[in-house]
């Protein structure tokens, strides 16, 4: 079971973890080797994109790119399967990641370091803040991530002089989940923090727990990675000001709910 990066106690605290189904697991690990409980509600679900067959033509294409950005650890996993089958990615060509754990899922299948990667702000302001990214006349960047999603990358590298283009290699969607569990344990008071990582699944869940569950949900703790997502929060009309950890990666997200939990205690 992994543990977490510095001592932290979550001793008691019950924390809804809403990933994508297979992504919640290290997450899960980490809050109960912290003396937590976590209950699973995922919010999103991962497919592949249905256009396979337009995906991998586009990438055979990639010797004619200076740069590819993943933006996401799922971008990666499922954007470096097709480049893989076309070949691999072509020599020279360099590689950039937004966060983290876009750039350890890099390093798992390339077996080396993005090229190009933020040190401190994990999101696409960081990334366009580094001196690399920011002599890009007459550059070809391919950004690789979901359907879908911000534009605030493209349309910078593109101001900047770059040519770029999109490969959406999966898509998400709203799943289908038993609403019964995670309905008993707020009639429990067995929730005490919901974490939260996307504008989508946000909205997700305000939608699938249905009237009942918005009435809990607007008094439940909310985590969150960016202050989108408080806006989000306020428009839903969620009372609880959200908690915002300093980083979208597992570790970062249990330190911030540490942090929260000891603030708690001592109230």
């Amino acid at each position: 079971m992994p543990t977490p990066e510095s001592v932290v106690d979550l001793a008691g605290l019950h924390v809804v973890v809403t990933r994508p189904r297979g992504q919640e697991q290290t997450l899960c690990e980490l809050i109960e080797a912290a003396g937590g409980v976590s209950l699973h509600y995922p919010v999103l679900e991962i497919e592949d994109s249905p256009q396979q067959a337009q995906l991998a033509t586009q990438f055979q294409q990639l010797a004619g790119f200076d740069l590819i950005i993943f933006i996401s650890p799922n971008a990666v996993a499922r954007g470096m399967n097709i480049i893989n089958a076309q070949g691999g990615l072509p020599e020279g060509l360099q590689t950039a990641t937004v966060g983290r754990g876009s750039g350890r899922e890099l390093k798992r299948i390339l077996g080396r370091e993005s090229d190009i990667v933020p040190t401190k702000q994990f999101n696409s302001e960081g990334l366009l803040a580094l001196p690399a990214m920011q002599p890009m006349a007459g550059k070809r960047v391919m950004i690789v991530r979901g359907e879908g999603g911000r534009e605030l990358l493209a349309q910078t590298l593109r101001e900047r002089g770059a040519e770029v283009e999109y490969a959406e290699v999966y898509r998400r969607s709203r799943p289908e989940v038993d609403n019964s569990t995670l309905m008993h344990a707020w009639a429990r008071n067995e929730i005490d923090i919901i974490v939260l990582t996307s504008g989508e699944g946000l909205r997700n869940l305000y939608d699938m727990v249905g009237q009942l569950g918005r009435q809990w949900l607007r008094k439940t703790p909310i985590l969150v990675i960016n202050e989108r997502l408080v806006q989000l929060a306020r428009e839903l009309g969620i009372d609880q000001t959200p908690i915002i950890a300093a980083e979208a990666s597992d570790n970062g997200i249990v330190a911030a709910l540490g942090a929260w939990h000891r603030g708690k205690l001592l109230e």
